[in-house]
């Protein structure tokens, strides 16, 4: 049986990274029912094609008394060595296993990346027709090709064959569409050749998460996939079923200090929607909060499926306890939980825990830092932590005049979603006289900056540590003040050739 994956992606022997194999070598693997060969038929800048070929030995697994179930004949006589099968599945998970779980230590910016990838399997059994594959297929978004082969041309009479061969298409990770034939090619040959329990029902929720509570036909995949064993297929949709609601633990509870806001939207609102944004664009799967605070942010991290794992880290560690009865995590179903994990710790000190993640967020933390420490929060973060996407919010100073509390002189918690936007009444000038300048949004801020100041900061940053900066205005901007929140997203430089 053969599985080949193309890309077209610039540099194509890219895949090779994905992939860990070399290009250049062609390689093979023992497993416990035969050898799985690797390599690749091309393999140019334009074009690479990854071929994974298993051959299956039914003899020697009988010999070994390997796990087939079936009748003495069947042992040694039946399809196994030729077509698509749960051994193609083991043999991805031994093999390209670094893949299947989206992780490449040369590359991790790449394995998070959608590239445009072709998979052809030669061939499928499909128990249900090309009817069936298309009702698979069709709702994950794949444009697929599929050529059904007879079980013997001479013999039309004897029917149609369940044999295919299939090809799929989609600009997507790696990771991704590792992931779907791992679990969809056992599901179309309907037979597995090993005992299914428990641990395979978690291993089905682990590997659907994302996209199988909501695929319209997930009880099929779920029959199937265990082996039509009833109880642990309904444990299974029950537990989907229980993950994909709305959990009443992370509906927005009211705030009593926003109870008398005028507008209907607050700027703590406009600030998480607009981060949340900027990292789900990124593509980020595994994600830090950085001064999380009562978790806020966490909150609408958890909402968003793409959200793989989700880190706060906080110096508070009341901020922190306040976080976790926000979010029940007590209560949280134990998929969910498992996502998210609160830490404790120090922007100021490196922390191995921080390293790894696609992107880090830092919703107004910065000006809470003495700017002398602003150092050490720079190489902790940029050059340590070194997530490949940082968005950063902080408050832009010049629209404080715009507050007319604070015009009036008196230091409010503006920043932290408290009065949120004001009426836009700018601070009253008397005569020539200038306005004095008024007082900080926070009475833990120890500085606040223009955008002029913020962005000379950040783009020193960017050169500093190889990362490319953009910048967007938070909440409504004036012409004169600008937007009253400014937010800087930093991303990772790639090197050509790598």
């Amino acid at each position: 049986m053969l599985l080949t994956i193309t890309t077209t992606h610039r540099p194509a022997t890219d895949i090779g990274f994905l992939l860990h194999k070399n290009p250049a070598k062609c390689q093979e693997f023992e497993v416990s029912f035969g050898k799985v060969h690797v390599f690749y038929p091309e393999a140019t800048a334009e074009r690479c094609t990854a071929a994974l070929l298993l051959d299956v030995d039914p003899v020697g697994m009988v010999r070994r008394k390997g796990p087939s179930h079936e009748g003495l004949l069947d042992q040694y006589v039946n399809d196994r060595p030729y077509v698509a099968s749960s051994f193609m599945s083991v043999a991805i998970a031994q093999v390209f296993g670094s893949a299947l779980q989206g992780r490449c230590k040369e590359r991790p910016e790449l394995a998070s990346t959608a590239i445009p990838l072709r998979a052809t399997i030669t061939v499928l059994p499909c128990r249900g027709g090309p009817e069936f594959l298309e009702r698979i297929f069709r709702p994950l978004g794949y444009v697929f090709d599929v050529v059904r082969h007879p079980l013997d041309e001479k013999f039309p009479e004897w029917g149609e064959s369940p044999y295919h061969t299939v090809t799929l298409e989609k600009t997507t990770t790696l990771a991704e569409l590792l992931t779907h034939l791992y679990v969809l090619i056992p599901v179309f040959d309907n037979r597995k050749h090993y005992y299914v329990g428990s641990d395979e029902m978690e291993k089905l929720l682990a590997k659907g998460e994302g996209w199988l509570a909501s695929h319209p036909e997930r009880e099929a995949i779920i029959y199937r996939y265990l082996k039509h064993q009833p109880s642990l297929a309904r444990e299974a949709l029950a537990r989907l079923a229980e993950e994909d609601a709305v959990s009443p633990e992370l509906e927005d509870e009211p705030e009593a200090a926003e109870a008398g806001l005028e507008q209907p939207i607050g700027l703590n609102e406009q600030r998480l929607g607009v981060v949340l944004a900027a990292l789900r664009a990124s593509g980020a799967r595994r994600v830090l909060d950085l001064g999380c605070g009562e978790g806020h942010l966490l909150r609408e991290l958890l909402r968003d499926k793409q959200f793989e794992e989700i880190v706060g880290l906080d110096v508070s560690i009341r901020s922190l306890e306040i976080a976790s009865a926000r979010l029940k995590l007590d209560r949280l179903p134990v998929h969910q939980k498992g996502r998210l994990l609160l830490m404790h710790g120090s922007l100021m000190y490196r922390d191995k825990r921080l390293a790894g993640f696609d992107a880090a967020a830092a919703v107004e933390v910065i000006e809470h830092f003495d700017p002398p420490r602003l150092a050490a929060f720079e190489r902790v973060l940029f050059e340590f932590a070194r997530p490949r996407t940082v968005v950063l919010t902080t408050p832009n100073r010049e629209y404080n005049v715009m507050w007319p509390n604070l015009a009036e002189g008196s230091t409010t918690d503006v920043c932290d979603g408290s009065p949120d936007l004001p009426r836009a009444v700018p601070m009253p000038v008397q005569g020539d006289v200038p306005p004095t300048k008024p007082p900080l949004r926070h009475r833990d801020h120890r500085f606040e900056w223009t955008r002029a100041e913020f962005q000379a900061w950040a783009s020193g940053v960017g050169a500093r540590f190889g990362y490319t900066v953009r910048f967007l205005p938070v909440g409504p901007e004036d012409s004169a003040f600008g937007p009253p929140t400014q937010m800087a997203v930093f991303q990772q430089k790639t090197i050509p050739g790598q």
